[in-house]
């Protein structure tokens, strides 16, 4: 039924033009055209992302979104930074960290948040 649709994420945000500025400079996502007010969305890879206005935006403890990037992972986190990106570091079982990356074997990941405190992931898979 679902197996062969493509899945969109979802984010709620507190503050639209704060969340506009953040996603398309600083993660560099592509606007896409949005019908509906205050509703903004953006292509990421094949994938869209739609972002909304919610009083509940930040609440989630959890990770709201994640990009798999592959070789390009060192590549993404230097840009990352050069935008100010600020990492979260976790303690996490069976993982180390080396600087802001999380490591396990042949694992890299690192989280970051958005302007309303949504917590985003990118990884080398």
């Amino acid at each position: 039924m679902l197996a062969n649709r493509n899945a969109m994420a979802t984010i709620a945000v507190k503050d639209l033009a704060a969340a506009k500025a953040f996603y398309e400079s600083k993660l560099g996502l592509t606007p896409l055209d949005s019908a509906e007010e205050g509703v903004l969305s953006y292509q990421s890879g094949t994938a869209v992302i739609i972002v909304y206005a919610s009083q509940f935006a930040g609440t989630n403890q959890a990770t709201a979104c994640t990009w798999s990037v592959g070789d390009e992972f060192d590549n993404i986190l230097k840009a990352l930074k050069a935008k100010g990106v600020v990492f979260e570091h976790y303690d996490m079982p069976g993982m180390t960290r080396q600087g802001d990356v999380h490591v396990s074997g042949d694992y890299k990941g690192v989280w970051f948040k958005d302007p309303s405190g949504n917590i985003l992931h990118v990884l080398n898979r």
